[in-house]
């Protein structure tokens, strides 16, 4: 299925609402915030990010650190450990998105690497679950494109020389590089702590369409993945069904990614993801057994050491695909009035690469798109 072009952001004008009319969860809401924001600073735009992954948190941490100031608040359904981003390797190797020029994509994994490297170099890189990793990406032929887009992004990044190539007879060329990679759930954590540090809540709660925020706030970032098929009714959207395996493998260090990265062995501080699979518009969470032995196999072919892991446990997470990144402003119009909304999801695979490049980009937008903050309410006069 094509990708559609949503670059350049805009702001469209639309005279259709997102479902239709405001809903009973609206007004239900709207009662819920009347009673959160007695404590909120009301004359700053209150901005909602919709989702608890590593993008909705991450252009929440954006549009909190960013001037002029607004109020942020994040409402999910589900947080970490139990959203698709902890499934995630959190490997920073860029996909590549077709329908977005490659200097933006260079641009928002460079913002990202920068971003996550000076987390490692700082005292909360254990806390963050963010460090540096050595390795190879192999491939059976020599691709078309010998050196990546990303290359001078990544640390130390070369062609394998003929020794390092033995390791692998089935291959005959690859790259030899240093990146980061972020332990998932840890990660999340993480970002929720620096939110809350932040003064921004996260709020559990499950929405059945993005009208339900209105008029509660100003700005709806919908950053809900998958969700947004139901909460943006984009059918374009699809799952991207991805299988791995987590094992204990404390002796394996390198990281090794075949050809565009469908098998790969990614060391972490605790354990090794094993992977993986692309299966679009496949919608079960349940782990397959067959695929586990083929993941696990495929694995063992690179490094056959893997065959004396143990604590193997299964993760199925859906990624959002099908229509590719979709980072658009739109106003919509509906029976209730007017809703700001910018959109932000369709990552797939390669969120964490890009998630800190891409969510300052979004909350750039969506400040953008907010209205001018009222003035704060005048100090009395001195009396004299």
């Amino acid at each position: 299925m094509g990708s559609s072009v949503t670059f350049p952001v805009s702001l469209r004008a639309l005279d259709q609402p997102l479902t239709g009319k405001t809903s009973v969860g609206a007004r239900a809401f709207c009662g819920f915030q009347g009673c959160f924001c007695r404590e909120r600073p009301m004359h700053q735009p209150q901005v909602a990010v919709v989702g608890a992954g590593v993008v909705g948190l991450s252009t929440a941490l954006c549009l909190s650190q960013l001037g002029p100031p607004c109020a942020v608040t994040v409402v999910a359904d589900k947080v970490t450990p139990h959203t698709t981003s902890d499934v995630a390797a959190g490997m920073l190797i860029p996909h590549t998105y077709p329908d977005i020029p490659i200097s933006k994509q260079k641009q928002w994994f460079r913002e990202t690497f920068d971003h996550l490297f000076a987390i490692a170099n700082s005292a909360e890189a254990e806390d963050a679950g963010v460090h540096l990793v050595s390795g190879w990406q192999i491939f059976r032929s020599v691709p078309t494109e010998e050196v990546p887009f990303w290359a001078d992004v990544v640390l130390g990044f070369r062609r394998m020389t003929e020794a390092e190539l033995k390791k692998f007879p089935q291959h005959v060329f690859g790259y030899a590089f240093t990146t980061l990679k972020c332990e998932s759930s840890t990660y999340l954590s993480w970002l929720e702590k620096r939110l809350r540090a932040s003064g921004v809540p996260i709020v559990s709660r499950r929405l059945g369409d993005l009208w339900e925020l209105h008029p509660a706030f100003d700005v709806v970032v919908n950053c809900s993945g998958l969700g947004s098929r139901q909460l943006a009714g984009d059918a374009e959207v699809l799952p991207v069904r991805g299988q791995v395996l987590r094992v204990r493998a404390p002796w394996v260090k390198h990281f090794i990614r075949e050809g565009a990265g469908l098998t790969y062995v990614y060391p972490g501080a605790s354990d090794v993801v094993l992977g993986g699979t692309r299966q679009e518009g496949a919608w079960d969470l349940r782990p397959d057994a067959q695929t586990s032995r083929d993941i696990f196999s495929r694995c063992c072919a690179l490094e056959p050491s893997l065959r004396g892991a143990a604590g193997l446990r299964e993760h199925v997470g859906l990624r959002p695909g099908g229509r590719g990144v979709r980072l658009q402003a739109e106003r919509v119009r509906g029976a209730a009035g007017t809703l700001r909304v910018v959109h932000h999801y369709g990552h797939g695979g390669g969120g964490v690469a890009v998630h800190w490049g891409a969510a300052l980009e979004a909350a750039r937008l969506a400040r953008s798109c907010a209205p001018a903050a009222p003035a704060p309410p005048a100090a009395p006069a001195p009396r004299l």
